[in-house]
């Protein structure tokens, strides 16, 4: 008679990952507000126990969301980095990629609610500043590379900024008009970008192809 076979327990990192799915889903349909540690166990097949062997609070959660997404976005500039060639075309290559990433109703919904948290706990605003310090190092090493020489301290500055702006701008376009022609935007997006990255302050854009 064969033994039965006993089911791999999941590894603590696979656990954290099953909790954090759970607690995601709970948020984009009730909130960070609406969903009680409660709700992600049942959601997550798991004990309030158990949420908590992993996670101290709901802010500790928030702050796993926020890491995994820098980690997405560390992994996205590797990407560009290893790719070779013009950096500013890697980059341009992938507008439309972000702009399906950035349109996608979940991630939309789940980082508006991290955005709404932050505005009204600070402790929530203390992890999302200190995340967006680390996505502006991340832009400020492209733009160190790319920008045209004699570039200041505050333009390269401003730049990082409008980069972000952009970024985060197409969450909310996202959700107020989401069927919108996004093979159209990312050509216009593209010639942004090239402008954005390359060109000097109060020149116009180069007219190179999308």
């Amino acid at each position: 008679m064969t033994d039965a076979i006993t089911p791999a327990r999941p590894t603590a990192e696979a656990r954290r990952q099953q909790i954090l799915d759970a607690a995601c889903a709970c948020v984009r349909r009730a909130g960070f507000h609406g969903a009680s540690m409660a709700e992600i166990a049942q959601a997550a097949g798991l004990s309030v126990g158990q949420i908590y062997r992993y996670f101290e609070n709901k802010e500790a959660i928030i702050a796993a969301i926020v890491d995994q997404d820098l980690a997405e976005m560390r992994e996205k500039f590797a990407e560009m980095e290893r790719a070779g060639g013009s950096l500013v075309e890697t980059i341009v290559s992938q507008r439309f990629d972000a702009l399906d990433r950035h349109y996608e109703p979940d991630r939309a919904a789940l980082m508006l609610e991290v955005l709404a948290e932050a505005a009204r706990n600070p402790r929530v605003a203390a992890i999302v500043r200190e995340a967006d310090t680390v996505e502006r190092a991340l832009k400020r090493s492209i733009l160190d590379r790319v920008s045209p020489p004699g570039a200041s301290e505050e333009e390269l500055v401003a730049r990082g900024e409008v980069l972000s702006m952009l970024f985060e701008g197409m969450v909310i376009r996202g959700v107020n008009n989401p069927g919108a022609n996004r093979q159209a935007m990312g050509e216009v997006l593209g010639s942004v970008l090239r402008h954005l990255l390359t060109d000097c302050v109060g020149q116009p854009a180069n007219k190179a192809e999308s």
